[in-house]
């Protein structure tokens, strides 16, 4: 069982139609967002507890609930082949490969980067890497409810499999270049690596390009969370320029 915690991603839940078996709310609180959440789960036959705040601290595993935790089904992770029969339905798919990432509030992060920028899904590995926990539920603001999320055995061959499907594969890294300067409109999976350690040797062999953000101060890094946002955006720009032409 997973728990989804915090206002918004409960709301993010009922809307994407994921199965809520019950929900625990804070007593006294059931105005504004809280008293929605009820509504919902009155439309859809959701048992709501009402308990103290204090018991709501004991059950929390992120430490921000807002007075309400959701028990949900565990995530479903789409298999690639459902995830490249999604992206053949548009017509310059972007998907974001995460190579190790280890931070579930990175992985939050990026969840609800790639869903605001378009992106048709997330490709994660299925070992040394965090997967879809209720804490990167709770960073994702709600965005791991609606954009898929498919686990590989090997990210390598993902890419190899995305290349087949006609994409061209992007790493983010310190030796690329600007990524103002390169053409992400084409069909696109952009490839993010895991905190420190940067891009694996397998996933970067399989680029067909790198590109890095400019670093104009002293510290020589950015959070993967941030870099795979500013380069998904930038993709973002580029295609809104060209669909304006």
């Amino acid at each position: 069982m997973q728990q989804i915690e915090g206002r918004n991603p409960v709301i993010e839940a009922f809307r994407a139609g994921q199965t809520i078996n019950k929900i625990m709310m804070a007593k006294g609180e059931a105005r504004g967002p809280l008293g929605q959440i009820q509504r919902l789960a009155k439309e859809h036959n959701v048992p709501v507890q009402m308990v103290e705040r204090k018991v709501m601290d004991q059950y929390s595993e992120t430490g921000h609930h807002q007075g309400v935790i959701a028990q949900v089904s565990a995530v479903q992770y789409w298999e690639l082949k459902e995830l490249l029969a999604h992206g053949r339905t548009m017509k310059q798919p972007l998907y974001l490969v995460l190579d190790g990432i280890q931070d579930p509030h990175n992985l939050g992060s990026l969840l609800r980067s790639a869903e605001a920028a378009g992106a048709v899904g997330v490709i994660i590995p299925q070992r040394r890497a965090v997967g879809v926990t209720p804490v990167a539920a709770k960073a994702s603001a709600g965005a791991s409810s609606h954009i898929p999320v498919c686990r590989v055995p090997n990210i390598a061959r993902a890419l190899e499999t995305l290349k087949d499907e006609g994409c061209w594969v992007c790493g983010a890294d310190m030796e690329g270049d600007l990524c103002y300067d390169k053409d992400l409109t084409v069909p696109l999976a952009l490839v993010i690596g895991g905190e420190g350690r940067g891009l694996g040797h397998a996933a970067k062999k399989q680029c067909d390009f790198l590109v890095r953000v400019p670093m104009l101060g002293k510290v020589n890094s950015l959070n993967a969370s941030v870099a795979g946002a500013v380069v998904l955006f930038e993709v973002v720009r580029q295609r809104a320029i060209v669909g304006e032409q």
